[in-house]
């Protein structure tokens, strides 16, 4: 025994004979007493009788309502509804601000610069077009909302609020074979699936978080919501009366976002019947109690760990997105660009999908970033289309402040409303991002589940656009 065991045993000896000797020979009484009314203590705090009315607790109280069978769920969903409210709401200041500093301002400049020392204009249109420009739509778009999003979130979790979404959520994922964290995972999800996929760590079963994490793509990224809420406001909502048409496009947004929860649902439920079977794993929760959140700890949390490491993974991916959405724009073949050449070679099928090839070739190109998808799209539109007096050249992605100008190019490029309708399906089913990719990888250890988590979006995308195309012309037809 060392010197500071012998000492710390003999002080605990001291400490229990000083105890002993003021209690005198009742000792043991006294301490059985003690212990029996702690327990007292606690069963009174903790559990009512039949016949007696419970004491009022804060705690209490709020958890009959954001539990109860009848009010959990719409609480649920306002208080989610909220929160993507805020984000879509507050972002848009801060990324119009980053979008005018680094695209408006920051890229012509960096552009002449480059000439000005003698660059040559592929160098340039590599570097300051391609590359540089990718970032700069990266971080406009996805910084933001980040920024807003999980500080929310982790407020949330702080708070107390999140464990009672998990229980609210845990029949519905219990029946799928899976586990009820993956609701906290779904949500966090809907900022961002690299950090889904990092948050399905608080589920312990293997097989459940293997789950959490294919499924986790269902849930609409930061990255994809902009492209629903512009192409619901083009197409879906020019479909319904004017006075209607606000209205219209929120609901198929939203749709949108519910109807990826039902995939993750359904997805779930035939994993865990077939390559990942399994009974459901106990779920015992302990409901902490409801606490102030720790602002600074949040801040830290939420901007370093998830905001700032997404990002910057994202940045590094979006780097070679840039120089090949450049290099298959400017790089011709008797006049015809590679980009030009793969649209028209796979036009047909993208139209039996009731897509088009610009958007299968803005998504290919597009995997490492969402948010740069619709700025792809608009450029290779026009480069197709052959519109002029739009855009800065082949290969410089853009987007326009007016929607109806927006739409103007769209509709040119030959998209109808089942054109819009596909896109937003798509949007929901394909592959994950290349942050995400390389997320799932660094999660599982696996390459085998990473392929299937990256391309069994994309097959369950192509299956429903085409049944959706069939049905579609059958009706119209």
């Amino acid at each position: 025994m060392t010197t500071s065991t012998k000492n710390k045993s003999e002080e605990i000896i001291s400490l229990a004979n000083n105890l002993r000797w003021e209690a005198g020979e009742n000792f043991h009484d006294k301490l059985m007493e003690s212990i029996y009314a702690n327990a007292a203590d606690l069963t009174k705090r903790s559990v009512t009788a039949s016949m007696e009315k419970p004491a009022f607790t804060l705690d209490r109280t709020i958890d009959k309502i954001v539990t109860s069978p009848v009010f959990g769920f719409p609480v649920m969903f306002l208080v989610l509804a909220v929160i993507f409210w805020l984000t879509i709401e507050g972002a848009n200041v801060p990324s119009g601000f980053l979008a005018s500093l680094l695209i408006d301002n920051f890229h012509p400049a960096l552009k002449d610069f480059t000439i000005s020392i003698g660059f040559p204009w592929w160098l340039s249109g590599v570097l300051v077009d391609g590359a540089y420009l990718a970032m700069a739509w990266v971080i406009s778009v996805m910084l933001p909302p980040m920024a807003i999003f999980f500080p929310l979130f982790t407020l949330l979790e702080d708070f107390g609020y999140l464990p009672r979404v998990a229980f609210n959520m845990d029949n519905l994922y219990k029946r799928a074979g899976a586990h009820g964290k993956q609701s906290l995972t779904m949500a966090m999800g809907f900022g961002c699936n690299a950090a889904g996929v990092v948050a399905a760590r608080v589920i312990d079963s293997p097989r459940e978080r293997l789950i959490a994490i294919i499924t986790n793509n269902f849930s609409l990224c930061n990255g994809r919501w902009p492209t629903q809420i512009l192409i619901a406001t083009i197409f879906i909502g020019a479909a319904a009366p004017a006075h209607l048409a606000g209205l219209v496009s929120a609901g198929a947004v939203v749709g949108i976002a519910v109807l990826g929860i039902v995939f993750s649902l359904v997805v779930s439920w035939g994993l865990s019947r077939t390559v990942l079977r399994g009974e459901a794993s106990a779920f015992s929760l302990e409901l902490p109690p409801y606490r102030p959140p720790r602002i600074l700890r949040t801040l830290y949390t939420s901007l370093i760990d998830r905001t700032l490491i997404v990002l910057w993974r994202a940045i590094v991916f979006a780097f070679p997105a840039g120089i090949v959405i450049w290099l298959v724009s400017n790089i011709t073949f008797d006049g015809v660009s590679v980009a030009a050449y793969f649209i028209n070679w796979v036009d047909p099928v993208a139209l039996i999908l009731g897509l088009n090839g610009v958007i299968i070739l803005a998504y290919v190109i597009a995997i490492p970033a969402n948010e740069i998808v619709i700025p792809t799209i608009l450029m290779l539109t026009v480069l197709v289309a052959g519109i002029t007096g739009v855009g800065s050249g082949n290969g410089v992605m853009f987007e326009l402040d007016s929607v109806t100008a927006t739409e103007e190019i769209l509709r040119a490029g030959g998209w109808t409303l089942l054109t819009g309708i596909n896109l937003m399906l798509f949007s929901l089913l394909h592959n994950p991002c290349s942050t995400t990719i390389y997320t799932i990888y660094k999660e599982t250890k696996s390459f085998k589940w990473t392929m299937i988590s990256t391309f069994l979006p994309v097959v369950m995308g192509i299956v429903i656009c085409f049944f959706v195309t069939q049905i579609w012309r059958l009706v119209v037809a």
